[in-house]
């Protein structure tokens, strides 16, 4: 009979915990936020200075710069949200823009046969990273790495300078405007949300973060995991082949290096760490990534117009993507969870084991 107020009062420690009473600040999209003020403290540095950031001009630049690191961007979402990741995207977008750029030879006839080839090559080096990480289980990073220095040792070999021809036609991939919205930054966001619909609306979305959360649980659920794997590599790869091909409509042709050294892998990776995905994968989204991009966007165009040293620029870029981390893994992180959890814990091991029908213990 002493036992009954314990287990009565055992309802009252989730209500405690409720995500009902949780602050409404903790739900806020803190990615959101940053960007709003970076654009209020961008606008008024630059306002001193005489410039503005909002003008037609600034808008332009700073969409341009965003489209380009947002396609590659969408794709690393997919793999990281499923607990992998891409580093071969820089070469995969060199490799499509010489592949467009050859096959397309300055014909107008041959854009859309320029176009498939690329996207085909792209989506064909990421089965192969798909299939060797889940297949053969090499680990993503040592897949994706092995198969971009492939790239580009048979870049730097066949096409070790500007190659091919880009139709004027297709040139407006990368310069045209609608009002002053570019073209490929309108592409891009129509991909995200498509992106975002898939993820939260479909098998394969649900899919992709319950691989990301926990692979063998996913797998005891019925979810075929290496089928998810290859198909987020296959879409991985198949972004950064459309970025590359934006890369040869404005470069008007091919080239290798030049793309590759950018270092759009790691900015990638930096844009959807920094929009709150995690790293661990099961947690995150597409529209996290965007607004991440932009910020980095925001940024180049404010250290550009202020002439910031590009050492020191570098500099800032890590030091917020640092803060950021530590502040969603702060955020992750309910102190009154964890201290009833350990409550929880200690009372099962304190409470003594049943007594037997005939009252022994």
């Amino acid at each position: 009979m002493t036992a009954t107020p314990e287990v009565g009062a055992a309802p009252s420690s989730p209500a405690r915990t409720s995500p009902a009473r949780r602050s409404p600040l903790r739900s806020v999209p803190l990615i959101y936020v940053a960007l709003l003020i970076l654009l209020v403290v961008a606008g008024v540095l630059l306002a001193m200075r005489g410039d503005n950031l909002f003008s037609g001009g600034s808008i332009i630049d700073i969409l341009t710069r965003s489209s380009l690191l947002g396609f590659i961007a969408i794709g690393q979402t997919l793999v990281i949200l499923c607990r992998s990741l891409d580093l071969s995207v820089g070469y995969v977008a060199a490799l499509s823009s010489l592949v467009a750029a050859v096959v397309m030879d300055g014909d107008e006839s041959r854009v859309l046969l320029g176009v498939a080839a690329a996207l085909g090559v792209s989506a064909a080096v990421g089965l192969f990273n798909g299939i060797v990480t889940t297949k053969l289980g090499v680990h993503a990073f040592i897949t994706t790495l092995g198969s971009g220095l492939i790239i580009k040792g048979f870049l730097d070999t066949r096409y070790p300078g500007p190659s091919g021809a880009v139709p004027t036609s297709f040139q407006g991939f990368g310069y045209t405007r609608i009002g002053i919205l570019p073209l490929s930054a309108v592409i891009m966001l129509v991909i995200a949300g498509v992106g975002v619909l898939m993820l939260h609306r479909t098998r394969l979305g649900h899919s992709m973060f319950a691989v990301g959360g926990n692979i063998d649980v996913a797998r005891l659920s019925g979810i075929r995991t290496d089928r998810t794997l290859v198909i987020a590599h296959v879409m991985c790869s198949t972004m950064a082949g459309l970025a590359g091909l934006l890369l040869a409509a404005r470069f008007s042709t091919g080239v290798g290096a030049q793309i590759y050294g950018a270092g759009y892998d790691l900015d990638s990776i930096a844009a959807v760490v920094l929009g709150g995905t995690l790293l661990l994968g099961g947690r995150g989204g597409i529209g996290g990534t965007i607004a991440a991009v932009l910020i980095l966007g925001v940024l180049d165009s404010l250290f550009n117009s202020l002439q910031i040293n590009p050492f020191f620029r570098d500099v800032l870029r890590g030091t917020i993507i640092i803060a950021a981390v530590a502040m969603y893994a702060r955020r992750q992180i309910d102190p009154k969870k964890a201290r009833a959890r350990f409550r929880d814990a200690t009372s099962r091991r304190a409470r003594p084991a049943p007594a037997t029908e005939g009252g022994h213990s």
